[in-house]
């Protein structure tokens, strides 16, 4: 499968968002109800804010890569792999218990993905 790597990061990420609705459904609830604007006011808005937020964004990054695995022309660099195995390591670290180690397998093959050879002529 030539894609996987976008499609498995785009699982994870939407595993992430709705785990943290499940965790904190009552918490955004509350910071609706009391409105949006400054709602982050405690360590469990906080908490709640955080784990949303990340979600979000590792879903921009896993679009990221699905345009690059989609374009022959393109590869995801190493860089990527490395910081999201930077990353996920720290996370492991600090929270072990956590969805964290899902990110292991697309970081790893960033990293060992063989580059394309590109022929000029």
């Amino acid at each position: 499968m030539k894609t996987w790597i976008s499609k498995w990061l785009i699982f994870v990420a939407a595993g992430h968002t709705v785990v943290g609705i499940i965790l904190f459904g009552d918490t955004y609830r509350e910071m609706i109800t009391n409105g949006l604007l400054s709602s982050v006011n405690s360590l469990e808005t906080a908490l709640a804010s955080w784990f949303l937020l990340f979600g979000f964004l590792l879903f921009i990054a896993s679009l990221l890569i699905a345009v690059i695995e989609k374009d022959d022309a393109l590869e995801i660099p190493k860089l990527i792999g490395v910081m999201l195995l930077i990353l996920t390591t720290i996370g492991v670290v600090l929270m072990p218990a956590s969805g964290f180690w899902l990110v292991y397998p697309a970081a790893i093959a960033i990293l060992v993905k063989k580059q394309k050879v590109i022929k000029i002529i």
